[in-house]
């Protein structure tokens, strides 16, 4: 098993990179392996390397671009390019209150129309100290 991770600038504030034992991308990769025509482009490298795709945690502003076609990072790029043939998996993550809002269950239900197959959220204690989903 080989693992890649894909991060997003904002999820970096969540943990140490020094801490992750497996090869990590962010924006920063994407733009520096590529330079002119021809050469590789990182995001659709990663799909085409890729046999699944776990999405983890996936929150509400990722969730809102990736139901919406946005594609303005590394990681909403390979959602975008990636192989439809191939499972994508995603466990959305986010404040109970955010989880309740209409908006967020026509999201998911996009995803799961493009094929992507949802790991349902957990009730637990949340960052902002809430109990809830």
């Amino acid at each position: 098993l080989e693992v890649k991770v894909v991060t997003t600038e904002r999820a970096k504030h969540f943990y140490n990179a020094q801490e992750i034992p497996v090869t990590l991308y962010g924006d920063e990769e994407e733009w520096q392996l590529w330079k002119g025509r021809s050469d590789p482009v990182l995001h659709i490298e990663l799909r085409r390397w890729a046999d699944l795709m776990v999405v983890a945690p996936l929150d509400a502003n990722t969730l809102a671009k990736v139901a919406n076609g946005i594609c303005d990072n590394l990681l909403t790029c390979v959602i975008r390019a990636w192989d439809l043939s191939k499972p994508l998996l995603f466990c959305p993550a986010m404040n109970t209150a955010m989880w309740e809002h209409p908006i967020t269950a026509r999201h998911v239900e996009q995803l799961k129309a493009f094929g992507y197959m949802e790991i349902p959220c957990v009730v637990k204690k949340l960052v902002c100290g809430d109990e809830g989903q």
